[in-house]
């Protein structure tokens, strides 16, 4: 395919998805965290369920590592393993603040000018783990600086969840690999 050919193509697929998530009848609006702290949330997380999207698609041993870059916005560096052909997947992206910074409430993009909601709806006071919602009931992590979280920690996500509209019966638990 020729540069014009891809240029276009991926531009309709980004408008697409625009257009999807504005018009999506059912938005996730919940409260999230307050008193948030950038810089104690930056670091390594590991994903310990999600609802499954085309880029997740299939893979295992998935984390998230979030930096600072230069011009104060947020490095996301997405990586996971594929289960069919055992190759690392890498996404690099950006997040800045939504709103307020004391407000746990970012914008990610991995798509030039596309920005998705990045919600912290919860998570311990010690920045151990934590439950994250996009802006539409398609998107839930639950996150870890480990590779597991303790039980009733992530009941008390799934039941908030739940009670938030999502469907937690469709969530997949990634595995991680020691």
């Amino acid at each position: 395919m020729d540069k014009k050919k891809t240029l276009i193509t991926l531009s309709a697929v980004a408008l697409g998805s625009v257009i999807y998530n504005y018009l999506k009848p059912i938005k996730s609006e919940v409260e999230v965290i307050q008193n948030f702290d950038l810089q104690k949330y930056l670091g390594k997380w590991y994903e310990i369920a999600r609802l499954d999207f085309f880029w997740e698609k299939n893979l295992k041993n998935v984390t998230a590592e979030y930096s600072l870059n230069e011009d104060g916005s947020v490095k996301v560096k997405n990586e996971g393993v594929s289960t069919i052909s055992g190759k690392k997947k890498t996404s690099i992206g950006k997040a800045k603040y939504a709103a307020d910074v004391n407000e746990g409430s970012l914008k990610v993009s991995f798509f030039g000018p596309f920005y998705s909601g990045y919600h912290i709806v919860q998570i311990d006071d010690h920045y151990q783990d934590a439950l994250i919602f996009g802006d539409n009931l398609d998107y839930i992590w639950i996150l870890s600086r480990t590779k597991e979280i303790d039980e009733s920690r992530k009941q008390a996500y799934l039941k908030y969840a739940e009670l938030s509209g999502y469907d937690i019966s469709k969530l997949k638990w990634t595995v991680q690999e020691a």
